[in-house]
């Protein structure tokens, strides 16, 4: 423990990420900026290429923020699991989506733990902090890496952190953003701690690896759910004849006992689509039923439907059929100003109208080609006229958005962003949720 400790201290510790993606790569980025000799692992040879070539491929990462350490032998990238061989401490990045039965694909996580195994030796921390259910450290990791007679706490330190990466966010980045961090033994949590705190301003400590783990799922099953309370709201309100972003706005007034969230076409990304369902899961198999969640779930998974019925509405009340209509999709990456599609709505709307029988296009300047899901598209020039659509249905409503020219050119806009409520301009044409 205390050869170690000392490494880390000394800013001698090798460290490896593994996973080099939303999450992976700015913790490279700070682990080099602190000093420590890093490398990202990845089976993906094309981010291994381009972070040794000190290029960035994440817009939340600047190449400026890699291109030094990588010329100062301080970052690099392989593909080769013998990597770990060298690692005094490894970060586990690894994706951790549902299968198609919509329940947790561990495979990611499995496999890199297998890895670690191989390569394991002596003084070996190990973070996990890609998102999973609860007691996943523990059941999965613990077991593995001390099967060959390690001793937890002693000879190898085991801990869980929960990723908080939020893209586009221009205040909390990875140093910033307070870390909450779980040992699998207090021995483990210092360790673990002592690593942290070289490149983070804030942690904070909680009891276990499993209260680390269920904090993530908390963080994310309140947005989900409360992302479903305002989605359903909207639907009520259309009901009524009233406009449910009024009514968020004017409830957001009150100084306290009320968040406020607001309504879209859909959740998109990989957290809070996926995270509130490894919960449900894991409450599954101990004969329980998260009501709460699978509300929300169906809530949320049914607006890109919703929005599509929106758009079938408004092409009757102008006297046309969805069927053959050219109708563009504003926007395809899941949140504004990024140019990440994971479970983003989009792809749920273009292939229910397509199969409709209209004709879909789309323009995102920040996603110049989409290939995802049986959806394989170029984004159409930015420039182009919305008036040669019959609809336009804004999805992300990304910064560069020409507002002011939307409103006046086009002939029918489906706005579920909102994103055109303070224009002034033909309101006739524009509906929303």
């Amino acid at each position: 423990m205390t050869s170690l400790l000392q490494k880390i201290e000394s800013k001698s510790a090798r460290v490896v990420v593994i996973g080099i993606g939303y999450v992976g790569l700015p913790l490279v980025a700070e682990f080099a900026r602190a000093g420590f000799r890093t490398t990202g692992f990845d089976k993906d040879p094309e981010k291994v290429r381009l972070l040794n070539a000190g290029e960035s491929y994440i817009a939340d990462v600047p190449t400026g923020d890699l291109a030094p350490h990588v010329k100062a032998r301080m970052l690099d990238a392989s593909t080769d699991p013998a990597v770990l061989r060298e690692a005094d401490a490894v970060i586990v990045c690894v994706p951790t989506p549902l299968n198609k039965t919509r329940d947790p694909d561990m495979r990611f996580i499995l496999a890199a733990t297998e890895e670690i195994a191989r390569h394991q030796h002596d003084g070996m921390l190990v973070i996990l902090e890609s998102t999973t259910y609860p007691g996943t450290t523990t059941e999965v990791l613990v077991p593995k890496l001390t099967e060959q007679g390690a001793e937890l706490g002693r000879s190898v330190f085991i801990a869980f952190s929960p990723e908080r990466v939020d893209p586009g966010n221009k205040v909390y980045k990875t140093k910033n953003t307070p870390k909450v961090l779980g040992g699998a033994s207090p021995e483990c949590l210092a360790m673990a701690t002592a690593l942290y705190s070289h490149i983070l301003e804030e942690i904070v400590p909680v009891s276990s690896t499993e209260t680390a783990e269920m904090v993530k799922l908390l963080e994310n099953t309140f947005r989900a759910v409360n992302i479903g309370l305002v989605n359903e709201i909207a639907m009520m309100s259309r009901k009524l004849g009233i406009d449910p972003f009024e009514v968020i706005r004017a409830a957001a007034t009150k100084p306290f006992g009320f968040m406020p969230f607001y309504p879209g076409p859909g959740l998109g990304g990989h957290c809070i689509p996926v995270d509130p369902l490894y919960m449900s899961w894991k409450l599954r198999t101990l004969q329980y039923q998260a009501r709460f969640i699978e509300l929300a779930d169906s809530v949320n998974s049914g607006m890109p439907g919703y929005v599509v019925e929106r758009t079938c509405e408004a092409l009757n009340d102008h006297s046309r059929a969805v069927r053959g209509s050219k109708i563009l999709i504003y926007g395809v990456a899941y949140k504004r100003d990024v140019r990440d599609v994971r479970e983003s709505p989009a792809l749920a709307i273009i292939h229910e109208l397509r199969q409709r029988g209209a004709h879909v296009a789309y323009m995102d300047p920040h996603v110049p080609q989409l290939d995802e899901e049986g959806v394989k598209l170029t984004s159409i020039d930015p420039a182009t006229d919305f008036a040669g659509f019959d609809a336009v249905i804004i999805v992300t409503d990304h910064t560069l958005l020409e507002r002011e020219r939307l409103l006046r050119e086009a002939t029918l806009v489906v706005d579920t962003r909102d994103a055109l409520h303070d224009l002034v301009g033909d309101r006739s044409k524009v509906y929303g949720l």
